[in-house]
């Protein structure tokens, strides 16, 4: 090591430890100073270890109802608030079993398309004895449901398409439907009641987990024609809709362009409109959702930034503060041989030691945060990546260096006579 390398490290390592004394001996100064940094590295860290958390699971349970799966509906499927959003959404005619039959003949073994359609309601009461579920919604599919959204059945059978040909009386039961009417028993061939109506159940489906308070496994699945006997109000309104599976996942776009085309046809839609129907992937559907939540992340950041120049702001104040009250200090070390850099690097270190320190507790508290969050809601899987708290590091860094250069500057043009003289 060169001796000039030598004194650099000396001098760096002294003005560190000057800072830490000069923090130690005015805690209280320089706890207020760093607050705003440590506000917005906090939040920064928290949100970050939110946010990724939060799109890892609901892009994980997206992704195992069917990566390659391709939904076919009335409406444009969106997050946050249902239904249509436009008149034209409301005009456009329902899909139909017959669509879904008409899209098996196109594609033959190329795909597997399953239709079904719901009904979502509070007073939704499946049955046992005594024993009632928790509002459960009922669906209404045919013998292609497992494969068509990739929800296996976990103990007994699905629907025959001879049981779905001619609307056999039976039920295929939700996880948490099972557990809720028949926690210490075998439902199969065993009868529920869904609002009064008699089935048997057949089958209970693989459990899924819930996501967020929504829990796909709090469901009731009976064949096609069967739930349109009790619940054709719902076809009537709103039609079904159609899952398309190919067999390759290379091929879907391929897939979805040959089921728009048949679907377009049978519609009867001129070629220079649009479709009068919705077609939407996981891979759509996790983009739409990055978009919300890298909106509100951005939010958050930008306010998180506000913290950070009111922090630096104070770092930069006390700075100035700390240049008038070591005048003589400065004229001094200028008057043995101090060069201006030698003055620039002694109080830019300390402002960035000053405002690194608020970083490291930033951090601490957002990891902090971060697993409060896990804890408290087991729901919401916070999960910390690494680069968020190195770069929740060097932004503390780069904001003591940014607001510590101005005080570091006007430190080293003091004239070392008048700077002697000053009281």
């Amino acid at each position: 090591m060169t001796p000039l390398n030598v004194s650099f490290s000396r001098g760096f390592a002294g003005n560190v430890l000057f800072a830490l004394t000069a923090l130690k001996e005015h805690k209280l100064r320089s706890g207020l100073t760093i607050l705003g940094i440590v506000v917005g590295v906090t939040t920064v860290i928290a949100m970050v270890a939110i946010v990724t958390g939060f799109n890892n699971n609901v892009i994980g349970n997206l992704q195992t109802f069917g990566a390659n799966r391709i939904e076919i509906q009335k409406y444009e499927d969106r997050f946050g608030p249902g239904g249509p959003s436009s008149d034209e959404e409301r005009q456009r005619r329902n899909l139909t079993v017959d669509d879904a039959e008409a899209l098996r003949v196109a594609f033959g073994d190329e795909a597997t398309v399953a239709s079904l359609c719901g009904y979502y309601d509070s007073e939704v009461h499946v049955k046992n004895g005594s024993l009632d579920a928790n509002n459960p919604y009922v669906l209404g599919a045919d013998e292609f449901y497992p494969t068509g959204t990739s929800y296996n059945i976990g103990h007994g059978r699905f629907f025959t398409a001879e049981e779905v040909a001619h609307s056999a009386p039976i039920i295929v039961l939700g996880a948490e439907v099972q557990e809720a009417i028949f926690p210490k028993e075998d439902p199969i061939g065993k009868d529920v009641t869904v609002n009064g109506m008699r089935y048997r159940v057949v089958g209970v489906l693989e459990k899924k987990g819930a996501v967020f308070g929504y829990s796909p496994d709090n469901k009731v699945l009976l064949p096609y024609g069967t739930f349109v006997k009790q619940f054709g109000f719902r076809v009537r309104k709103d039609g079904v809709f159609l899952n398309v599976v190919p067999k390759r996942t290379e091929e879907m776009d391929k897939t979805i362009e040959k089921a728009t085309s048949v679907l377009r046809a049978r519609r009867k839609v001129p070629f220079n409109k649009p479709n009068d129907f919705a077609v939407s992937t996981p891979d759509q559907l996790i983009s739409q959702f990055r978009a919300i939540t890298g909106g509100v992340t951005g939010a958050m950041i930008f306010i998180a930034l506000i913290s950070l120049i009111i922090g630096g702001v104070g770092v930069m104040n006390i700075m100035l503060v700390s240049v008038t009250q070591r005048t003589r200090e400065i004229g001094l070390r200028k008057a043995v041989g101090a060069l201006r850099r030698d003055i620039v690097g002694q109080f830019l270190v300390e402002a960035v030691t000053l405002s690194t320190l608020g970083g490291v507790v930033g951090v601490a508290l957002g990891v902090g945060v971060a697993v409060l969050v896990r804890n408290v809601v087991p729901s919401l899987p916070t999960s910390t990546p690494l680069w968020s708290l190195l770069v929740g590091l060097l932004v503390s860094m780069g904001v003591g260096i940014f607001f510590g250069a101005y005080p570091a500057v006007k430190a080293s043009r003091l004239d070392p006579i008048e700077s002697l003289r000053y009281e």
